[in-house]
């Protein structure tokens, strides 16, 4: 048999998370889905950002000891709770100094079985379009990177990649601008026949397809193991690939089904919805107030 089709044979299962907010984490979530990860053993975590919720030192060593404790292969982005708030120094100087004890795991490409899941940063230390910096935007430098990764894998290699913000760059019911030049990457991403962008940072699960010139490109977003939760229980989600094939489910302590947990739409950010018109998953479980900010 064909090494490459051997390869792309065999079912991979990777767990996505994301957005996880250690400073407001839900204990019983962050406990059971580590209790699922050292049980089932998935291939890979990809964890798409946001670890922290305002990327304070206490914060930072909650979250690198409990991925630590997973014995499994971890690639972890950067979100934007976290870049440093209060030290601006080490905001635009030093970002990433309290990642230290994980270091080896940001940003970091995995490299699986005919699969890579390949890293795309959309998380910037300060914006000049607009203020404040927590939505996304994809540097040229950042897609050249991601693009580069690409390039150099063997032919043949299914790609995946990971992102915190979701690549949509303009809300579709008024044009707002969410991710700076999330058009034009998709665009690329799809030439390259990448087979989905996993994503996080609005706290609700979905799994949607953009149509781009060059083709399509599946946007899978996964949702929060915080108390912040947006119109959904806290979740995450299990991916299978066999072959050119990807199923998604949105697993919750809950037992929702995935269909119930998943929005249609991606919205501005991962506050509760309060407008017409805004996305809520099928579930509905939009809290009454809008979840503490620390």
């Amino acid at each position: 048999m064909n090494p490459e089709a051997s390869a792309n044979s065999r079912p991979l299962r990777l767990f996505h998370l994301s957005d996880v907010h250690f400073g407001l984490e839900d204990p019983k979530a962050i406990a059971w889905a580590k209790d699922c990860i050292a049980r089932e053993k998935p291939d890979a975590v990809a964890i798409t950002g946001d670890l922290t919720m305002r990327a304070r030192h206490p914060e930072f060593d909650a979250a690198c000891a409990w991925i630590k404790g997973l014995n499994v292969p971890v690639t972890v982005e950067v979100g934007n709770h976290d870049i440093p708030y209060f030290n601006l120094y080490q905001r635009f100087f030093d970002p990433y100094r309290r990642f230290k004890a994980i270091e080896r795991q940001v940003e970091a490409q995995l490299d699986l079985p005919g699969l890579a899941i390949v890293p795309l940063r959309t998380t910037t230390r300060a914006q000049w379009q607009r203020f404040p910096w927590s939505n996304g935007w994809v540097t040229d430098h950042a897609l050249r990177e991601t693009l580069a990764a690409i390039d150099a894998l063997p032919q043949g290699t299914r790609v995946l990649i990971a992102a915190h913000h979701p690549l949509i760059e303009r809300r579709a019911r008024d044009n707002k601008l969410l991710t700076i030049n999330g058009t034009r990457t998709m665009e690329i991403l799809a030439g390259r026949k990448v087979m989905a962008v996993l994503s996080g940072h609005i706290h609700d699960a979905f799994d949607l397809t953009s149509e781009t010139p060059a083709g399509p490109l599946r946007m899978i977003g996964a949702g929060t193991l915080s108390k912040r939760i947006r119109s959904t229980p806290p979740s995450f989600n299990e991916i299978t690939i066999t072959g050119d094939q990807i199923r998604v489910v949105a697993r919750n302590l809950e037992h929702v089904p995935t269909a119930a947990m998943q929005i249609d739409e991606v919205p501005e950010n991962a506050l509760p919805p309060r407008e017409p018109g805004e996305p809520v998953a099928p579930v509905g479980a939009v809290p009454p107030v809008d979840p503490p900010v620390h």
